[in-house]
């Protein structure tokens, strides 16, 4: 008899997403928008900002709380059709 694997994630869990986009006035406040969307009490103390070297991209981390696979990757699919979003980690 074989045990079942263990999930690569437990949930609920504070799950960091890297999100990177243009440096655009209102890049930052429209990934919070979306991030409470799924987690209401999401802290934006919490958010990590890498400006990329030219200064014309900015990379975010959001640590989002999120409880199941399907959440998250609603998450994913939402962010990644951000308009303002190019890539999503």
């Amino acid at each position: 008899m074989t045990t079942p694997a263990k999930p690569l994630i437990e949930f609920p869990t504070l799950f960091p997403i890297k999100v990177m986009g243009q440096k655009v006035d209102g890049f930052v406040a429209a990934l919070v928008a979306v991030a409470r969307c799924f987690d209401p009490g999401f802290d934006e103390a919490s958010i990590e900002l890498r400006p990329s070297k030219a200064g014309n991209y900015l990379g975010v981390t959001l640590h989002v709380t999120v409880t199941s696979r399907e959440q998250l990757d609603e998450l994913y699919r939402t962010l990644s059709t951000h308009p303002m979003v190019k890539v999503v980690l």
